[in-house]
């Protein structure tokens, strides 16, 4: 009798088993309908994929840039017009000469290492300062004037990458404002880069997003490293570009921007991010020294006051470059890029390829 009921629990039991299985399989199917339909997911990730971003967020740099000027001031009497600034003899015209400097910071992330040619894919605009800057006399009615008042001659430009060998400076190796994109690179002995952490996963379509498609957003906001999701919007809109909706702060230029097609860990490079809008707003300010202490708000203030343009970003809407317009970048320069001694093999042997690999 014993066995009977024994038998009889067993039953139900791998039945009730079978049934929560197969409703299992069919919430998941339901829940999961396109898992594996060659598109990129649109859905958030079903499963854990940190060691994979980990190894990704590796491979991506803090960008430093810094400019030097020299600007030379010329009085309003000296009444020195633009046309003749290229045969003047700044030195002796000028009333006063002044040093500054420029300074912008970004993302970059080492997309090939071969012998110790290390190149990092980057946006332009966080390297690019102009060489020379003219200002103008203003007249009274606020309009300006045909008289320069000074102008700044840019003497030296150093890009560097904090953790990279020796002294981490690399050079412009490729630049396109057009595009706003850039590679920047240097030579290191071997043993140097050996270890290097190199972006090791497929190049994408960005002409393939949709709607609503999921992705992961690397950069390095106000200096740290962060990892951020965004949704796109108007995909295929513009050629080789769209949008996300990921937070965007100063520092992220440049970051990358990956896909997820059928599933994690299965990233795609699709874009680099390039910009948000801004808009600039003017606002009075007292002027401040060094060790000045805070004002008193209860008390008015009489001091001197200045101008101050500020820059306020918009954050929740950024624009990204379509990785296409990397490549094709790439193949557009293949020969000076050889020359210089950057080899990036599957995309110059296999046009039809995305994706770089490393060359070790």
């Amino acid at each position: 009798m014993k066995n009977k009921k024994a038998l009889k629990y067993a039953a139900h039991f791998l039945i009730c088993s079978l049934f929560l299985s197969c409703s299992s399989l069919s919430v998941y199917d339901k829940v999961y309908p396109a898992l594996v339909d060659g598109k990129y997911d649109s859905e958030f990730p079903y499963k854990s994929s940190s060691l994979q971003l980990e190894e990704i967020s590796n491979c991506i740099k803090l960008i430093n840039s810094i400019a030097f000027y020299t600007s030379y001031i010329f009085s309003e009497s000296s009444r020195v017009l633009k046309k003749e600034l290229n045969g003047l003899d700044y030195d002796k015209r000028a009333v006063q000469q002044v040093f500054f400097n420029r300074t912008a910071s970004g993302t970059g992330t080492v997309i090939s290492e071969d012998q110790g040619s290390v190149a990092v894919l980057t946006v332009a605009h966080i390297i690019s300062f102009p060489d020379t800057i003219i200002s103008y006399f203003v007249n009274p009615d606020g309009t300006f004037s045909q008289f320069v008042q000074s102008i700044s001659i840019k003497t030296k430009q150093t890009n560097y990458i904090p953790d990279f060998p020796n002294t981490g400076v690399v050079q412009i190796v490729l630049l396109d404002k057009a595009l706003d994109i850039a590679i920047l690179g240097n030579k290191y002995p071997q043993n140097l880069t050996i270890n290097l952490p190199v972006f090791n996963y497929p190049w994408g379509n960005s002409t393939e997003l949709e709607w609503g498609s999921f992705v992961y957003v690397f950069g390095f906001p106000m200096n740290y490293k962060m990892i951020s999701k965004g949704i796109v919007s108007s995909p295929g809109k513009e050629k080789n570009t769209f949008l996300i909706d990921a937070v965007f702060n100063r520092g992220y230029s440049g970051g990358i921007v990956l896909a997820v097609r059928d599933g994690v860990p299965n990233f795609e490079l699709v874009g680099i991010v390039r910009s948000v809008p801004a808009d600039y707003q003017l606002s009075i300010r007292p002027l401040t020294k060094e060790h000045d202490i805070d004002f008193n708000p209860m008390i008015p203030y009489s001091g001197e006051v200045y101008v101050d343009k500020e820059q306020v970003l918009r954050t929740g809407i950024t624009k990204v470059i379509g990785i296409e317009s990397v490549k094709d970048l790439l193949i557009k320069n293949k020969e000076e890029l050889i020359n210089k001694g950057y080899f990036f093999k599957d995309i110059f042997s296999s046009p039809s390829q995305l994706r770089l690999i490393r060359t070790r």
